[in-house]
């Protein structure tokens, strides 16, 4: 016997917030290129390095833009090891950065890479910027990875100093990703969304809050793009064992998925 009525329809998993979901890495005809860029701030990896590899290798990202990358005893073999355990290569920054690292997978062909220290106010920790250009197929994008001071006067400075970055490297296309350090609405945050795509805002899924990630409640991390970068789909991957989101370190990942259109 068939009911009158049908049962109201059962929740779906939240598939939208695993990393299959997104727009896999892809080269087009014309030498465009869809890629999946993560940001993460690693505390220097003292925490559960295995659940953090594991995060990594389930993005499945082209870029990793690292905060907080170990700066002192063998750091260059700390960040080799990261890289390895997440299938990827070691593409710049690190101690020589100040913290900020970037990783690629191999189908990154690289250009240049940059590390900058910036200027020091006594007192305060050192800051830096990782920065590269690389081309994915006939698309070339610089990238930068930040981590911004703690200091609200001094972070406001690094901002304008991460903009003129972006604005002078050599490349159609620009992303940048930074532990900001203060929410949007923020000093800070504004400039840098008044002037790039606030990457979140352009095309949110999966979760928002980034930290602390055993409850997150704040969205202190963020990928930025040059107007000209297609965003697809950006924001935490929740889909992701909560467990190893939790222990891997103290903030969680930003994974975006972008189009890069073909250019000189």
């Amino acid at each position: 016997m068939v009911p009158d009525t049908l049962p109201p329809p059962q929740p779906l998993p939240d598939a939208d917030a695993v990393p299959d979901a997104l727009p896999k890495s892809l080269t087009e005809p014309d030498g465009s290129a869809v890629i999946r860029v993560l940001s993460y701030n690693v505390r220097s990896m003292r925490d559960d390095e295995e659940a953090l590899a594991r995060v990594i290798r389930a993005c499945a990202p082209d870029l990793v833009f690292v905060q907080e990358a170990p700066r002192f005893f063998r750091w260059r073999k700390h960040a080799a090891r990261l890289a390895s355990k997440a299938d990827l290569v070691v593409l710049g920054g690190g101690a020589t950065a100040a913290g900020p690292l970037l990783l690629c997978s191999l189908r990154a062909f690289v250009e240049h890479t940059e590390d900058v220290l910036l200027p020091l106010t006594p007192g305060l920790h050192r800051r830096g910027f990782a920065t590269a250009v690389v081309r994915f197929g006939a698309a070339r994008v610089g990238v930068v990875s930040a981590h911004l001071s703690l200091d609200a006067t001094e972070r406001a400075a690094q901002a304008e100093l991460l903009l003129d970055r972006v604005a002078t490297l050599d490349a159609p296309h620009v992303i940048a990703a930074a532990d900001v350090n203060e929410t949007p609405g923020g000093p800070a945050f504004t400039r840098l969304s008044a002037t790039l795509q606030d990457c979140w805002t352009a095309a949110p899924w999966g979760g928002e809050a980034t930290f602390p990630s055993a409850a997150p409640s704040r969205r202190i991390d963020a990928l930025f793009a040059t107007p000209g970068v297609e965003v697809l789909a950006c924001g935490v991957p929740t889909g992701l064992p909560p467990t190893d989101l939790r222990t891997a370190t103290d903030h969680l990942p930003v994974l975006a998925a972008v189009r890069l259109g073909a250019g000189a």
